[in-house]
Formats: structure tokens, C-alpha cells, sequence
């Protein structure tokens, strides 16, 4: 049974960064849509970062030039980079993959911004 396991949430103060990582335990395969959601309290899930078919990337406004994601080189990890972290990205960040049809969400990591 193919996961997504997250790592990588925490406390940070404005301005500082985190990196979250999320691998799809299980599965040696490679996996092309592959990326971030969050949601924070109140509010509906909402896409971050994600790769899509493989190479092409795509961000919400809200994170653009300051989030990055990248891949493993396995192709079945995925990291996302969060630098200029302000009080507003606090959410519940969950990895997400298009595993050969299924729709996989990790179990989230929770990502505070104290301002």
C-alpha cells in the first residue's frame, strides 16, 4: 500500500524559512503529479506548489518567489522550500500525489508563523 509520508513542519518567527519533505513509502515508482496543499483554520484547501506531468511547476499567487518546490531524484519525493514565511501561511500543509490514478493525500504537517 503506497503512503505519503510528511516531515518538516514546526514553529517559525516572519521571515524565516522551512523546508518540507514528502516521500511515497511503498512505491519505488515514479510519480509525475506530485505536490503541496494547505488549509487553515476556517478556510477551504488550497493548492500550494505541484509538478505537473513531470516537469512543469506551478504555484498559487500567494507563495510565488518565495516557495520552491523540487524533487527527489527518485522521482517519488517531493520538498518544498518555504522562505519569507509570513503569519498568513500558517495552515496544515498535506502532500499530494496522482499515484496511477489514485488520489493520495498525506496525513499533513502543521506549519505555524508567528508574526
Amino acid at each position: 500500500q503506497v503512503q505519503l509520508v510528511e516531515s518538516g513542519g514546526g514553529l517559525v518567527q516572519a521571515g524565516g524559512s522551512l523546508k518540507l519533505s514528502c516521500a511515497a513509502s511503498g512505491s519505488s515508482f515514479s510519480i509525475n503529479n506530485m505536490g503541496w496543499y494547505r488549509q487553515a483554520p476556517g478556510k477551504q484547501r488550497e493548492l500550494v506548489a505541484a509538478f505537473i506531468s513531470g516537469r512543469n511547476t506551478n504555484y498559487s499567487d500567494a507563495v510565488k518567489g518565495r516557495f520552491t518546490i523540487s524533487r527527489g531524484t527518485a522521482k517519488n519525493t517531493v520538498y518544498l522550500q518555504m522562505n519569507s514565511l509570513k503569519p498568513e501561511d500558517t495552515a496544515v500543509y498535506y502532500c499530494n500525489a496522482d499515484f496511477y490514478g489514485l488520489n493520495l493525500w498525506g496525513q499533513g504537517t502543521q506549519v505555524t508563523v508567528s508574526s
